[in-house]
């Protein structure tokens, strides 16, 4: 593949710059400091995507991706992992399984999340094409699309609270646990559209039907951790505010600090994000993941993956820990 088709796909598949900044989506502002964290978030996973599109193979990616700064580079891998994704959807490109080597494989929970985007941009008919294989993980490409529709149709998934009915999803998506994990999503992207404001991420929770809050508190815990841009005062607030809701919240913080271990891209407003919203370190609060997998049953009435997150909530849910 020549250097200037590589170019010339880059420029068309890459996603304008623009797309990162707050303002121009009409998010929330909170202050100059969040401002730059969730966006400089922003911008990284597209220069992931625009380095997985103007490369020959994965294997040439990875080297600039590891140049990334440590603390960001998750999203530089979920960016290239959409890019990969979607290439593969329009039958052009290896896929996530190619990408998954090397590298990648410690960004397992961010690539699984960057095929949800890829979904998002392309007709259903395609998605078998880019459906990851791992049964436990896959469910978070749905994570991804949420992430994805409440961040580029906020007015309709957001405002509106618009879900998807059960039979929206092909296999091996089925049934209505479907919509809850896509609420995990839209609950991280809510991060994103109120500026890393915690109150205002809660209010706007508490205006969905109280039968999707909880997991929407769950995506609002993952990004309070992963992308952080809260004070340990706002995240207090945050966690007491949500009420029933904090062994949620703990879950999503959970996930979070294990996809940042995993990475080795922990920083120390990670720590901070688990002390307050999980009563444990990042490293105890990864564990309680690990731990939550012994012995998982198979897909079953429920998911495995729903079973997963349960275990992990009841783990951190004692009322003595907050």
């Amino acid at each position: 593949m020549s250097a200037a088709w590589l170019s010339l796909r880059r420029r068309l598949l890459t996603p304008a710059a623009r797309e990162a900044d707050l303002m121009h989506r009409g998010f929330r502002i909170k202050d100059a400091a969040a401002r730059t964290v969730l966006e400089t978030a922003g911008r990284t996973f597209l220069q992931g995507f625009a380095k997985a599109a103007g490369t020959v193979s994965p294997a040439a990616a990875h080297s600039g991706l590891e140049q990334v700064e440590r603390p960001v580079r998750g999203f530089a891998y979920e960016g290239a992992a959409m890019a990969y994704a979607l290439l593969a959807g329009l039958g052009s490109g290896p896929g996530l399984p190619a990408f998954l080597t090397g590298p990648a494989e410690r960004h397992t929970y961010m690539v699984h999340v960057g095929a949800g985007w890829a979904m998002a941009r392309l007709p259903r008919f395609r998605w078998p094409r880019i459906t990851p294989p791992d049964p436990l993980l896959r469910w978070l490409a749905l994570d991804g699309f949420g992430f994805h529709q409440a961040y580029f149709h906020t007015e309709r998934y957001v405002r509106r609270q618009y879900q998807h009915a059960p039979g929206f999803w092909p296999s091996p998506w089925r049934g209505t646990y479907c919509a809850q994990v896509v609420d995990q999503g839209i609950g991280r992207a809510l991060w994103f559209v109120e500026g890393a404001d915690p109150a205002a991420v809660a209010d706007v929770i508490e205006r969905f039907p109280a039968g999707r809050r909880s997991d929407l508190y769950s995506g609002a815990g993952l990004a309070a951790t992963y992308a952080t841009g809260a004070s340990r005062a706002e995240l207090t607030a945050f966690r007491d505010r949500a009420g029933h809701h904090h062994p949620a919240v703990a879950q999503g913080s959970a996930f979070a600090a294990k996809a940042r271990l995993l990475a080795g891209t922990q920083t120390e407003a990670t720590a901070q994000a688990t002390e307050v919203l999980c009563g444990l370190t990042p490293a105890e609060a990864a564990d309680v993941t690990d731990q939550a997998l012994l012995d998982l049953p198979g897909d079953g009435s429920r998911p495995a993956f729903a079973v997963w997150r349960d275990r992990i909530s009841l783990r951190l849910a004692p009322s003595g820990r907050f």
